[in-house]
């Protein structure tokens, strides 16, 4: 979580929310990929931090399926990088602060463990989530 919370520090540079995301391959320990929010650096509205890392990491891959892999994350998923999250075929996800206006893993909704859905990676939350929550904080506070 501390290389997501890095990654988040970076999308304030950008003039971007501070979310960071890092997949970690299906030993735990290698880094694949990483990822912060870049929607105002890029005018992409897709350019959250978790789409960005799987892509990146389904690269250095060389594959789409992201079978065994984890994904760290400071905010808890909203429903597009969700349904991202289960088409990779991400294993865990892993994040800091909940998000009760957006979340789809478990605040609002909870689409990442829809019983309906092919897929459905194991989630573990609140991971450092007093610092994930304080960086946001700030972030909008000084808006």
């Amino acid at each position: 979580m501390r290389l997501a919370l890095d990654e988040a520090e970076r999308a304030v540079l950008g003039g971007d929310v501070p979310v960071g995301a890092v997949v970690l391959s299906p030993d735990g320990t290698t880094v694949l990929a990483a990822g912060h929010n870049e929607r105002e650096a890029t005018g992409d509205p897709t350019a959250h931090a978790e789409i960005l890392a799987i892509r990146r990491a389904a690269a250095a891959l060389g594959e789409w399926r992201l079978s065994g892999c984890t994904l760290v994350v400071t905010l808890e998923p909203c429903t597009m990088c969700a349904g991202a999250i289960v088409q990779s075929r991400v294993d865990r996800v892993v994040y800091g602060a909940r998000d009760e206006k957006a979340g789809a893993a478990g605040s609002l909704w909870d689409v990442i463990r829809d019983r309906r859905l092919n897929h459905r990676p194991e989630v573990v939350e609140g991971v450092l989530a007093t610092e994930c929550a304080r960086l946001l904080t700030d972030f909008f506070r000084g808006r």
